[in-house]
């Protein structure tokens, strides 16, 4: 099975050190933002919100743990904002806790990043009493048993109010909140090893240290990318974790589930460096007008339009349905002449059956050849290694690609031709194999004595397509996440 977890944490470590997005001259420095905190900072203590601290030793270049970009700057995590803690009103006034309204967040509530009530309430006249956190707020365990393993974190989306075990920081610029949070969870093996203690019956974090440890402080505009990205891709493992807890037993269904995912753009991110579907749509409909003028093709039937109903599942907003014939040409292959019979005698001419096809490619093993006298008749039905082959009788929908050593070899009247560019081959077989494609074939193939897909059914196949730099990403992540979970 795959481990997201390290995956997560993988990410996570990179992100705190830059490599996770591109450093822009336009984002400014992280020196510039820190100046802007203290500024906010100073903003609060003339107006005695909160009081000027005590002067505290400053970061060393000793106490750095790695390198980080030029224009980023390390700050102390109390340079961050205002530290708070919190208490449990008295159990004994039944007011506090009869008709509770405020959140009350305790170590059983930091189940999730996002935090906007608690398993416990407490009314207005018990909050009165509270230091109420607005939304925005970043939320962490000091004291509790899962700081052996965990440092949770969260972050208020509602005002509310937290008990002693938690510290609350509520940041000098709100807004920063998300990196905070994930700055916090980047460094949570640091913070359990070096400002963790054991306690007799809880963990507790040395507060006082912590508050000195330092952090990262990119750009403002770096930090929104560095969410952004950390959010893409944790959105993807989720996928992977649900399907892996629901199939853990079955690893058959467990890979149908995860290509079905694959083609519904849950295990990529969607990057608007990407561009959009339409408008490989129509580069691919320009190319076939131009190969139609120049007599190279030959103009088809216009297919059905694809109504809302028909679709199977919702797609990005970046990518379109489209009906296969629409992207590719399908053309047919040739059984040879009656009464007569393949060879095994190496004539030059290789023939594809449908035997031969397995494994999404074909067998080379067992290949027959054309009498050379027979081949002028059948010579034009070929495939080449850059096509897509699929199965349209005997056993239907199987498709695949031809290896090179077969390229240009002559094809059964069994199997059928997907001609196409501007497409990754890998991610369409990918898609013509997930069960949504499947039930198509199932659906559309002809029920006779000896059921067979038409080349017209073939067309109307109602395909998801994404950006061509995404079809790749889908390949790579997928060939990934499928070779892990056979380790």
């Amino acid at each position: 099975m795959i481990d997201t977890q390290a995956i997560r944490s993988k990410i996570l470590n990179l992100a705190m050190r830059g490599q996770l997005t591109k450093q822009l001259p336009e984002d400014g420095t992280g020196e510039e933002l820190f100046q802007k905190i203290q500024a906010e900072k100073q903003v609060l203590i003339k107006a005695k919100r909160i009081k000027k601290e005590k002067q505290m030793e400053k970061t060393t270049d000793d106490d750095l743990p790695f390198a980080i970009p030029e224009n980023w700057h390390w700050v102390q995590l109390r340079d961050l904002g205002v530290f708070s803690g919190g208490k449990t009103p008295s159990m004994a006034h039944k007011g506090y806790w009869e008709n509770g309204v405020v959140p009350w967040v305790t170590s059983k509530d930091m189940k999730q990043k996002y935090i906007a009530s608690s398993e416990m309430l407490i009314s207005d006249a018990a909050a009165k009493e509270m230091a109420i956190h607005p939304e925005k707020t970043v939320l962490f365990v000091v004291r509790s048993g899962i700081l052996r393993r965990l440092f949770p974190v969260a972050i208020l989306t509602e005002c509310g109010t937290i008990n002693q075990d938690l510290k609350a920081l509520e940041l000098y610029i709100p807004d920063m909140c998300e990196y905070v949070y994930y700055a916090l969870k980047g460094f949570e093996s640091t913070i359990l090893f070096k400002y963790a203690k054991d306690g007799t019956t809880v963990n507790n974090i040395i507060f006082d240290a912590l508050l000195t440890m330092p952090i990262p402080l990119p750009p403002f505009a770096e930090q929104q990318r560095i969410v952004d990205k950390i959010d893409r891709v944790f959105s993807v493992l989720d996928t992977i974790d649900s399907l892996q807890a629901q199939y853990a037993d079955n690893l058959t269904a467990l890979k149908a589930k995860l290509i079905d995912a694959a083609i519904q753009g849950k295990l990529t991110e969607q990057l608007p460096e990407d561009g959009t579907a339409e408008e490989l749509y129509q580069q691919i409909q320009a190319e076939k007008q131009a190969f139609i003028k120049a007599g190279k093709i030959k103009k088809e039937k216009s297919l059905p339009e694809i109504n809302d109903e028909e679709i199977p599942f919702d797609i990005p907003l970046n990518w379109k349905w489209v009906k296969l014939g629409s992207i590719a040409r399908i053309l047919g292959g040739k059984r040879i002449p009656a009464g007569r019979s393949l060879t095994q005698e190496d004539t030059g001419h290789k023939y594809i059956r449908v035997s031969d096809m397995k494994n999404r490619t074909v067998q080379t093993d067992g290949l027959l050849f054309v009498p050379e006298d027979i081949y002028p008749s059948i010579s034009q039905y070929i495939i080449n290694k850059e096509d897509i082959y699929i199965t349209v009788a005997g056993t239907i929908g199987r498709v695949g690609k031809i290896p090179p050593e077969i390229d240009g070899a002559n094809l059964t009247e069994n199997a059928d031709r997907i001609v196409f560019s501007h497409l990754d081959q890998d991610w369409l077989i990918i898609c013509l194999s997930a069960s949504a494609t499947q039930k198509q074939i199932e659906l559309l193939t002809t029920s006779v004595a000896q059921p067979k897909l038409a080349i017209k059914r073939i067309q109307e196949f109602m395909i998801p397509l994404p950006p061509l730099d995404e079809q790749h990403r889908i390949v790579e992540r997928l060939g990934d996440v499928l070779k892990t979970i056979e380790e």
